[in-house]
Formats: structure tokens, sequence, C-alpha cells
């Protein structure tokens, strides 16, 4: 099993249904299935402040969403977890593909993955990366359910050790 259908997997078994997300090339095996699957109601967003306000308005309606974004995505998002995910106990999941690290070339994703930790404990959200598919389905599932137990948003960072990362062609 791939680590994505794995992830999925884990999504469904949590009753996460939602999938709110902003395209990207790492996350596509995760997109591509959630579109394929009738399990899963995804929802293309124009930004990722965007798509964290449709995962809120779910989980205020009774349904259970995550966030699917890359990092320079997550620069747009302090305000928004800040005054509304957090203050109303929303457990949003975040799901976040790494760039700008292990050989980047783009300078603004360098800089979103050097200050995203660091701004997610600030924010008081707890956050993983994974690297490993074999952990990575516990530690989806013990986070997801402790998220919704404590309605704390929780954050997983898709680190390029999992998914392959971004492929860089020489210029």
């Amino acid at each position: 099993m791939s680590w994505s259908d794995a992830f999925l997997g884990t999504l469904k078994e949590n009753d996460v249904r939602l999938v709110s997300y902003v395209p990207d090339n790492v996350l596509k095996p995760l997109l591509a299935g959630v579109n394929a699957d009738n399990y899963f109601m995804p929802v293309s967003a124009t930004r990722e402040d965007e798509a964290v306000g449709m995962v809120a308005g779910a989980w205020m309606g009774g349904m259970r969403g995550c966030v699917m974004m890359q990092t320079s995505g997550f620069g747009t998002l302090p305000n928004v977890l800040a005054s509304l995910v957090v203050p109303y106990q929303i457990p949003a999941i975040l799901v976040i593909s790494e760039r700008g690290t292990m050989g980047e070339f783009n300078v603004g994703q360098a800089l979103v993955a050097r200050t995203m930790r660091p701004a997610l404990d600030s924010i008081g959200i707890a956050h993983h990366t994974l690297d490993d598919d074999k952990t990575m389905p516990f530690v989806l599932d013990r986070s997801i359910k402790q998220a919704v137990a404590t309605q704390s948003p929780v954050a997983f960072i898709l680190s390029p050790l999992l998914t392959g990362g971004k492929t860089f062609k020489p210029s």
C-alpha cells in the first residue's frame, strides 16, 4: 500500500470527509485519491485561508474536514488560525506538503519552510512531520483523534522523505 493510500484510509477511519485544497504537485496522489473516492467531498479553493474557512464551517455543521496545501500556502494562514480556528476550538486538520528544503530553488518556499513550525508553535497548534510510511498511519490516527477530542487543530507536514518531494529540473 502506498503512503497516500494509507493516508486516505486513515482519514476515512476517522470520518474526515471534506477535503478542501489548493492544488499542488506533491499532493497529486492524495488529491487523485480524494477525487476518485465518493466517500470524500473534495473542494478546490482559490486560497488556503478560504480552504480553512470551509473546514471551519463544515465542523460547525457537524462534519470533519481537512485542508491540503503546500508550504508557501501556509504563509497565508496565521491570521485565520489565530482568529478563528484556535479561539473557536475547531479541530481543523492541516496537511502541508513540505517545500523549501532538500535542494529547493524557490526562496519564498525556503523562507516559509523556516518559519512554519515556529508559527505553529506560537499559535499553539500541534504539528507532526511525517517522514516514514511505517509510522505515519499511527501518528495520523492518534493525532486526529486527539484533535477532535480536545477540539484543537493539528498540522501534518509531509516531508519529502515520505512523498518524494517535488522534482526539480536543471535549467
